[in-house]
């Protein structure tokens, strides 16, 4: 291929560059549109020397726990507990693994094994692991304790959240009653 049939490629590209251009100058004066006076939709700010900010707490959806548990049974959550045994143990005198161990977690305070080192969000929480505090966590444990170091997902199906705490609540030395 020589010069000249280079320059002609490179002349064709450019006339259809130019084209492109004119054709969209011609249209906007061919088509123009006139912008209204007012606008549509009228937006008001106010003027405040202050910007208060709200610190508005989690509005927590009521579960009926008794309605909850009711949906489980102990043989599904023993099956459901598979997914936890990567990380937990809940036999009696286990050892915690990646996660603390989980024998007699319900009814106990959070964070409270003193051979685990649980991460500062989870520390910091002080509360007891009652049937509604684990059906709030297990549910999605990253958002219901923000900071926590457990990575897992969560149980979103209420049957599987009821059967574990189910489960969960008959590996105690004392078991709470069911409300």
């Amino acid at each position: 291929m020589d010069s000249f049939e280079i320059n002609k490629i490179i002349a064709a590209v450019l006339l259809i560059a130019l084209i492109v251009i004119g054709i969209g100058k011609i249209s906007d004066v061919a088509f123009h549109v006139k912008k209204p006076e007012k606008s549509a939709y009228k937006v008001e700010i106010l003027q405040n020397d202050t910007i208060s900010v709200s610190n508005e707490k989690k509005v927590e959806e009521k579960v009926d726990i008794s309605a909850l548990l009711a949906l489980g049974n102990i043989a599904h959550g023993e099956k459901v507990f598979k997914k936890c045994a990567a990380c937990h143990l809940v036999n009696k005198g286990g050892e915690n693994k990646i996660g603390p161990a989980l024998y007699g977690v319900i009814g106990r305070k959070v964070a409270s094994k003193v051979d685990y080192k649980y991460s500062k969000a989870m520390a910091a929480y002080d509360k007891n692991w009652t049937f509604e505090e684990m059906n709030g966590y297990l549910k999605k444990p990253q958002s219901y304790i923000k900071g926590t170091k457990m990575a897992f997902a969560g149980l979103r199906k209420e049957k599987d959240r009821a059967s574990v705490i189910l489960y969960l609540n008959q590996n105690s030395d004392s078991p709470l009653p069911l409300p």
